[in-house]
């Protein structure tokens, strides 16, 4: 946004007819929304309340860039919100319940249905790279992509199946999204830039569920009832 700086403000004032100072503010906020809030998470400090506000960010730039009416491009945006709440469910403190300690029969929390809901939105970035022809290759991707997809939505043998949903997403991505092929001033180098850098994103939201599992509203949990 800083290096492009005009262009986004062309966008914005172009779509909305705005005018050029609440364009520029538009892209300031954006920026610095972005800054601050990646800023806070990576330094560990007020993390839940630099999620909600990365969570604002996306909202806002799904409604001012049309994303919203383009499927391809609003599912990714929902699988980054998934990244998001898998990140904000890790910085909830388990022991901040009023219960704490106290034995249930039917525990649960807002935590274990963030981690149910950020596994759930995450998937949706692989509904995008879904291919409907009649090549081998692809429905061979399709068939194993959707098993790992509904693996991670369902909870089971969940860091299994995320681990391989992030070599492949990876390979995927720095196959089909290679804009350092792309020479800086054709259109294609920031289109797939962008694209690269979202799916990154997605790819750290998978790498949470590896790390912290699927949380209790899973059949990886049912399982240890059985």
């Amino acid at each position: 946004m800083w290096l492009q700086w005009g262009e986004q403000r062309d966008y914005i004032d172009t779509t909305w007819s705005c005018g050029y100072l609440l364009a520029s503010s538009f892209v300031l906020l954006n920026l610095l929304g972005q800054l601050t809030g990646c800023v806070l998470v990576l330094s560990r400090n007020c993390v839940q309340y630099a999620c909600f506000g990365l969570f604002g960010i996306i909202a806002l730039q799904t409604i001012a860039y049309s994303i919203l009416w383009d499927l391809k491009f609003l599912m990714r945006n929902l699988a980054l919100g998934g990244g998001l709440l898998l990140l904000l469910a890790e910085s909830r403190s388990e022991g901040k319940s009023m219960f704490a300690g106290v034995p249930t029969v039917r525990e649960s929390s807002p935590r274990q249905y963030m981690q149910l809901g950020g596994r759930v939105l995450l998937v949706l970035m692989f509904m995008t790279l879904l291919h409907f022809d009649a090549s081998f290759f692809s429905i061979l991707q399709n068939i194993v992509g959707t098993a790992l997809m509904i693996l991670v939505a369902i909870g089971f043998k969940t860091k299994l199946a995320a681990l391989t949903l992030v070599v492949w997403l990876f390979a995927i991505n720095v196959y089909f999204n290679a804009f350092w092929t792309i020479p800086v001033y054709k259109p294609m180098h920031d289109f797939l830039k962008y694209d690269f850098f979202q799916t990154m994103s997605v790819i750290g939201g998978l790498l949470l569920v590896v790390a912290l599992g699927p949380g209790g509203v899973s059949m990886d949990e049912k399982k240890k009832e059985w």
